[in-house]
């Protein structure tokens, strides 16, 4: 595309070297731009937090903030401890019932962190917009729909957020039912179901996508929105 830019604005006379430094410009170019849509606006999430839920929604996003900075350089599996103890004890559990009176709501992190509560997929997609936001890439993430079973109880709906280590290789867990992350083979009381992130959408253990998430998803695609309106 770059380069039929460049023929149709008149290129063709230029020496191959001019040819080539132009479009290294333009390319360069075309990469700030993308990364400046691209780029949160934190700034942004922060003062909604104040508008609409006040000061100690505020102040979870600062402390969320500064978890982010401090952690950006450290090795994956610290990423992944740090921020599964940062929801699991800043935030409350509670259903959708008891913060939203809906009976299934997909909250973004800032309505999330707001409100102070929220249930797994609220602390899963949490966790996940935060570990992106630390620098890890969306290829390793993935929000998992599990049945989650414990002792002669029924199994439930449940969701959790696995890091793919690569593509192919056990997940680790990322959990509000437990503070510790663990690998796939060590939560035998978990099943899944399928899995996605903004990519793809996985069924059981496939390692291949199956579909669009966005178009089979319909609340997935909804809080893609609502976060990119807050910011992220």
């Amino acid at each position: 595309m770059i380069v039929l830019f460049a023929r149709r604005i008149g290129l063709r006379c230029l020496h191959d070297w001019s040819r080539n430094v132009f479009l290294l410009l333009l390319l360069g170019l075309s990469l700030l731009v993308i990364r400046s849509i691209a780029a949160p606006d934190l700034d942004k999430t922060q003062a909604l937090a104040q508008q609409r839920y006040g000061a100690q929604a505020a102040a979870n996003i600062v402390a969320w903030r500064k978890l982010i900075e401090e952690v950006r350089d450290l090795p994956d599996q610290d990423k992944l401890n740090k921020v599964n103890t940062f929801f699991n004890r800043r935030v409350l559990y509670q259903t959708d019932i008891q913060v939203w009176q809906q009976e299934d709501y997909w909250a973004t992190p800032l309505e999330f962190m707001g409100r102070g509560a929220g249930d797994c997929e609220d602390f899963s997609i949490a966790k996940y917009m935060t570990l992106q936001l630390m620098g890890i890439s969306n290829e390793h993430l993935r929000l998992s729909y599990v049945r989650y079973k414990v002792g002669a109880t029924p199994p439930i709906a449940h969701m959790v957020l696995g890091y793919y280590p690569e593509p192919t290789s056990e997940p680790l867990i990322l959990d509000n039912m437990i503070s510790s992350v663990r690998p796939a083979s060590m939560r035998t009381d978990l099943t899944p179901v399928f899995s996605f992130n903004s990519d793809g959408l996985w069924v059981g253990g496939a390692t291949a996508s199956s579909a669009d998430p966005t178009a089979r998803l319909s609340r997935w695609r909804d809080v893609l929105d609502r976060m990119r309106q807050d910011g992220l």
